[in-house]
């Protein structure tokens, strides 16, 4: 039992980080999740930590989503193509993803990250974007980028958002704070198909899941007040969502090189 304790309080001060981040940059939950589950809390599965931190920032997500859209953040029609074409990419992902080598999974992830760092610019959003004026070559568009972007997701077992609000960044030039807010009904859906594929196979922590479902709640509306605020300047929310998953890209390969 004593070992219980500072398992369960790491794993809420976990899940609060995880909250704060997905509120804040969308993305981020089960990227961060998986490392911290393998070298915080102490789980010693790589796959089980998979499965555990999808369940976990798949109903953080969810919370997440509703703050958002209530402060007009959320591009519905994006984020539904985005969850239904997803969808089914997160599924067979996660079906290749547990047949990998868990220490392959992790450097390649790294690699990935990396690599979104560098491609994402803030002159890539533009102003005078809206929902309406999108055309459907913009939609078919987003629907491709949706379809690889559930590979990956399933694949690496995340959910999804640092390809997620790139993806929407990217194909249909809304500003990050939208495209932050409508990744999150993907994100949530994503890491839900995840952690059910997972938690088949027997590979979710659930004790360990509550705990971090319960302290990503405060932090994920820290997280969305102070995207809120930083969406205000043009590229202060983007150089931020950069800097953060270039400093994780670096972390991982370090931590798979062990």
């Amino acid at each position: 039992m004593s070992n219980l304790v500072p398992q369960a309080v790491l794993a809420i001060g976990s899940g609060s980080l995880i909250g704060f981040v997905l509120g804040l940059i969308g993305g981020g939950g089960s990227i961060l999740a998986t490392p911290l589950l393998l070298y915080v809390v102490g789980i010693k599965d790589v796959h089980t930590a998979i499965g555990t931190g999808a369940i976990a920032v798949s109903v953080n997500a969810y919370l997440n989503l509703v703050s958002h859209a209530a402060r007009g953040h959320v591009w519905w029609r994006c984020a539904l193509i985005f969850t239904i074409a997803g969808t089914l990419g997160a599924y067979f992902g996660s079906s290749l993803g547990k047949l990998a080598d868990g220490r392959s999974l992790l450097f390649t992830f790294g690699l990935l990250m990396m690599f979104v760092s560098f491609v994402m610019r803030p002159s890539n959003a533009q102003a005078d974007t809206t929902p309406r004026s999108l055309t459907s070559a913009d939609y078919r568009k987003t629907t491709v980028v949706a379809l690889l972007t559930g590979l990956c997701s399933g694949f690496f077992g995340i959910g999804g958002g640092f390809l997620i609000v790139p993806g929407l960044y990217f194909a249909t030039r809304m500003p990050l704070i939208n495209a932050v807010g409508s990744s999150l009904l993907a994100v949530g859906t994503f890491g839900l198909t995840t952690a059910v594929n997972y938690a088949l196979s027997g590979l979710v922590d659930w004790h360990v899941a509550g705990n971090f479902i319960a302290g990503g709640i405060g932090g994920g509306v820290i997280g969305t007040l102070l995207a809120t605020r930083l969406s205000k300047s043009r590229t202060a929310l983007v150089q931020i969502f950069r800097w953060v998953i270039l400093t994780v890209g670096l972390y991982i390969l370090w931590r798979s090189l062990d």
